[in-house]
């Protein structure tokens, strides 16, 4: 009988290891994808939570611009291959909903992050559970304080400019140009309205005694802020500070108007919306009104040979037809849907939530439609991308910039 050729087990383990070192050699991308939920060869799930119903429906266009972005993304093959599932749920403006849709999110849908959710109370009431669960809470849309706190939530990380910090912006303006100013402010009775007010009387100083002369608050859930508007009038102020949603700033605008009061108004950033606050309380009422902004303004002319405005154009007419060119939120979802884009790029095939962490916490770039000289830019320390904003007054039809780059800390 032949005697066959029978290898050594020694030679045995050699031919095996070699095998394998080939397999893994002749497939590197393999060795290297790392994916967390959400993510695939195919697809990147994320998702967030908006008001589509209720009083702060107008911030809805903020999630269907972004969703619009994506579109136009995966019509040109996604990130890296990729297409980008975004799931966007209503929770109507309202804490218990937030929680019902954000646990959905995260443990039915199984996204690898979330994006964008809007609002300060509703985020306020996920923003631990979020953390726990390890779920990167990117671009949250409120300005509290709150969301910048590494320490103790290294998950989330905020896009609107803090809300102290604008506030404090407009404080100093006001000392400059009227430091005997009557001030009458109408404020959200949440952490939004208070962290407003905590940076604007932090800018007047030892002053803010004196200078603010009445104070007023709404609910979110009030028909009308009517009676507060005619209580501040009769305080005698000469300067109104509007510390709103876009809702209430429209009905303040127009009742100070309807009676024939006449003060400078401020209208914070969030509430100043052309489509959302101007257009509903009239373009006479809300005349020589003063915001702050970070983006640049569609309805402004200077924009009209910039080409990142030009595509900008393009896009709105091909993607996001249902939003309103005037609105606040077209740009700002077409913002986010580029800085959430950047971030997936620079990910790679390292598709985990510790990675999308890290590449978020370490942002320095341009976005199309921010004000020039204005970045975003983040560090693990400090996780605010947006720390700038410029002041601009309506002239009747549009909001014209009158400031340099401005910052507080």
């Amino acid at each position: 009988m032949a005697q066959g050729n029978h290898a050594t087990p020694g030679a045995l383990v050699r031919g095996v290891l070699a095998a394998l070192t080939f397999v893994f050699a002749a497939t590197p991308a393999l060795a290297q994808k790392q994916y967390g939920p959400g993510a695939s060869d195919t697809e990147i799930k994320i998702g967030t939570t908006t008001p589509y119903s209720g009083p702060a429906s107008a911030y809805s266009a903020g999630a269907v611009s972004a969703t619009a972005y994506f579109a136009m993304i995966n019509d040109q093959g996604g990130v890296n291959g990729r297409k980008i599932n975004f799931i966007s749920l209503d929770d109507a403006y309202s804490p218990p909903k937030t929680v019902e849709q954000i646990r959905r999110l995260i443990e039915s849908d199984e996204v690898l992050f979330l994006v964008n959710p809007v609002g300060t109370a509703t985020n306020m009431a996920v923003v631990k559970y979020i953390n726990q669960q390890k779920v990167p809470h990117l671009f949250v849309g409120s300005g509290a304080t709150v969301f910048n706190d590494p320490a103790h939530y290294p998950w989330t990380m905020s896009w609107t400019p803090h809300y102290a910090s604008e506030g404090e912006i407009y404080a100093k303006y006001i000392l400059s140009v009227k430091p005997d100013a009557k001030i009458a402010i109408l404020s959200q009775n949440d952490d939004l309205g208070r962290d407003y007010l905590l940076g604007f009387k932090r800018g007047l100083g030892d002053k803010a005694s004196t200078m603010i002369v009445s104070s007023q608050t709404y609910n979110t859930s009030d028909p009308t802020v009517d009676s507060q508007v005619v209580s501040l009038k009769s305080s005698g102020a000469d300067v109104f500070f509007i510390v709103t949603v876009p809702k209430f700033s429209a009905q303040a605008i127009r009742k100070a108007y309807d009676i024939d009061w006449h003060p400078q108004e401020f209208v914070v950033s969030i509430g100043s919306s052309i489509a959302g606050a101007i257009r509903p309380a009239g373009f006479e009422a809300a005349k020589g009104i003063i915001s702050a902004a970070y983006q640049k303004d569609p309805a402004d002319p200077q924009w009209k040979d910039d080409p990142a405005m030009q595509a900008w154009n393009v896009w709105m007419d091909k993607y996001n037809p249902r939003v309103d060119k005037s609105d606040y939120y077209a740009p700002y979802g077409y913002n986010i849907g580029f800085a959430v884009v950047q971030i997936l790029k620079q990910c790679g095939d390292d598709l985990t939530r510790e990675n999308i962490m890290k590449q978020a916490s370490h942002l320095d770039m341009e976005l199309p439609l921010l004000l020039p000289g204005i970045r975003l830019r983040t560090s693990p320390t400090d996780l605010r991308p947006i720390k700038q904003m410029r002041l601009v007054r309506f002239d009747g039809q549009r909001y014209v910039l009158f400031s340099d780059v401005l910052a507080s800390e």
